[in-house]
């Protein structure tokens, strides 16, 4: 396709240059995820060492060394400089996968001190964009999902662990269809945020199993023409040894080239936890709103300034960044299971936006979640005198009297309290269902938890 101009102070070569020129789409913003990066520099160590392994003749003790050598930069982040290229690209990732060969090949060539490695040839070999680039997602999604959004999620819900403790024995007015409802313990309200968050948990790690299954081997169409026999399963040892996590080749080459739906129902995991993570910061908001005119029964860390004309104000901020993070990742949502249905015969097209969309969920959700733990939650208390106040304020601590009066005489009781604007002792007295000695012996509040 003619020569092309490279800087001299890149690794990358023309296949790079080339799509860096003809897909100036989002440059410098919108670029191939780094957790993809790092993934093509774990796979193609493996390759390596599988193929060093099975065809030793042609890769070399020599060039696997280097190559290695090379490899674990890309890994590191070291050369993170070196691939510039958008996700607006092939939707195979081929510029991606090239990228990753130019740049290790140079890389390792510099090594070794002369320049005897080829892109295609050995960086590549045994391997085609087709399965490089799907088995680059299942790695980094596995990896962005226990090593950040997991152990996030685990100190949020210590953190909460604490606070059920710390809280034992408050009772509060529980609330449903955001009208006062039976007591609740605050204890046991925080013990549903947690719950929540372990469920999230369970549903990722049952998620991550599918994802644990690598395309590497299949080539180009599933066939795996030109990889020799035995590399598809070397190559996931491989994977698993260098990162400490289990992986395995995917039983269906033909599948795992051209299907997505290990991503589109792990990411739906991420979705899920993101739907909690929304439910809790807006409980969260609701129960500090005031300081005075809202419900005022938790205070929470007051961080910086809430407006710039009213002195003094401050604002649920980390509840806000958690919300507009879950509505984020709501979309992304849809974005990956669209991408994941434009499976046309033997390959995915959609392969890039699918990535970009699954890793910024995971990575958004555990830094949000990092973020609402550490400047939020954890500084959670309890305003006790406000709680009693709406507690024994509710009307609907009438229900304690069902078993005494009856459905119909407690609802009664309840309106009248409110249209009277008194209390349901009052009103069930003056009701005459009750007398004042009896009321008092049956309607105790903290024992409806």
């Amino acid at each position: 396709m003619g020569e092309m101009r490279v800087p001299a102070d890149r690794l990358w070569g023309a296949q790079t240059q080339r799509s860096l020129e003809n897909f100036r789409i989002g440059v410098g913003i919108e670029v191939m995820p780094r957790e993809i990066t790092h993934a093509f520099g774990v796979l193609k160590k493996a390759a390596a060492i599988a193929n060093n392994a099975i065809c030793p003749q042609r890769m070399t003790d020599e060039k696997t060394g280097a190559i290695c050598a090379a490899c674990d930069e890309v890994a590191s982040g070291a050369l993170d400089g070196h691939f510039p290229l958008v996700v607006w690209q092939t939707g195979s990732g081929t510029q991606s996968n090239m990228n990753a060969n130019e740049v290790i090949a140079r890389r390792a060539g510099l090594i070794l001190g002369k320049d005897i490695i080829h892109p295609n040839d050995d960086v590549n070999m045994s391997q085609s964009s087709n399965d490089t680039f799907p088995t680059a997602m299942h790695i980094a999604a596995v990896t962005a999902v226990e090593d950040k959004l997991i152990p996030a999620a685990e100190h949020l819900i210590e953190t909460f662990r604490r606070l059920e403790k710390e809280n034992e024995g408050i009772v509060k007015s529980g609330r449903t269809h955001l009208q006062d409802a039976t007591p609740i313990s605050f204890s046991q309200e925080i013990s549903g945020w947690r719950s929540s968050l372990e469920r999230g948990i369970e549903l990722l790690k049952l998620t991550c199993g599918p994802l644990r299954e690598l395309a590497l081997g299949g080539t180009a169409v599933g066939t795996g023409l030109n990889a020799p026999e035995g590399f598809a399963e070397r190559v996931a040892e491989e994977v698993s040894k260098i990162l400490g996590k289990d992986f395995r080749t995917a039983p269906n080459k033909f599948h795992a080239l051209t299907s997505k739906d290990e991503l589109v129902a792990a990411h739906g995991a991420i979705k899920a936890m993101a739907c909690d993570m929304m439910k809790i910061a807006n409980d969260v908001r609701w129960l500090a709103s005031g300081p005075r005119d809202g419900l005022g029964e938790i205070t929470i860390p007051a961080n910086e300034p809430g407006s710039s004309i009213m002195p003094g104000k401050v604002n649920p901020t980390q509840c806000e960044a958690v919300t507009m993070v879950a509505v984020q990742i709501m979309g992304n949502d849809a974005a990956v299971g669209i991408a994941a249905s434009q499976g046309n015969f033997e390959l995915n097209v959609f392969m890039p936006v699918c990535a970009y969309n699954f890793l910024q969920s995971a990575r958004l959700l555990a830094e949000a979640i990092a973020s609402f733990d550490k400047n939020c939650a954890s500084g959670i208390t309890a305003n006790r005198e406000k709680m009693r106040g709406n507690l024994y304020n509710s009307l609907m601590l009438v229900t304690a009297l069902n078993p005494y009066i009856g459905y119909e005489n407690a609802a009664r009781t309840a309106k009248k309290a409110y249209a009277e604007n008194i209390s349901l002792k009052e009103a069930c007295v003056a009701l005459g269902y009750l007398t004042p000695e009896k009321f008092d012996e049956v309607f105790r509040p903290e024992a409806m938890v």
